[in-house]
């Protein structure tokens, strides 16, 4: 295994976090798996080389949305349009993603359609979406 570094501790509890996000979206819930909800009650979009996952999403107002930079490279996430970034001001806290990185939007309290996109790569395809608020 020459070659690769050891995970910090950061890395690795990221790492996990994201693998039981995944393998809980998949499920349906109960009262009793409230525990594996993020401490916001928002939502994960995770990036890697890959894009953004999910693309889409849909919450309810007062949510936060965190985003993670699983990437290699650096991603700023924004709302749309480009480069104006003025349909969601809530989404430009997450703003410059280093790799390993992870921010919240504020709370989006609008009911309404929250496109987004890297303002980095702002026409590559997987690397925009939206959230809409209802």
């Amino acid at each position: 295994m020459s070659g690769m570094k050891p995970l910090t501790w950061q890395e690795a509890t990221l790492w996990a976090c994201t693998v039981a996000v995944v393998a809980v979206s998949g499920c349906s819930k109960d009262s009793t798996s409230s525990p594996s909800e993020p401490p916001s009650g928002g939502t994960t979009i995770t990036i890697t080389a890959a894009g953004a996952s999910p693309r889409n999403l849909t919450v309810p107002p007062g949510s936060q949305i965190t985003f993670i930079n699983n990437d290699t490279v650096a991603h700023d996430m924004f709302s749309d349009p480009h480069p104006e970034h003025t349909d969601c001001p809530e989404f430009d806290s997450v703003g410059h993603l280093t790799p390993g990185a992870t921010r919240q939007t504020k709370n989006l309290t609008t009911t309404r359609v929250c496109g987004f996109h890297d303002h980095i790569n702002p026409f590559v395809q997987s690397l925009t979406g939206s959230i809409r608020i209802q």
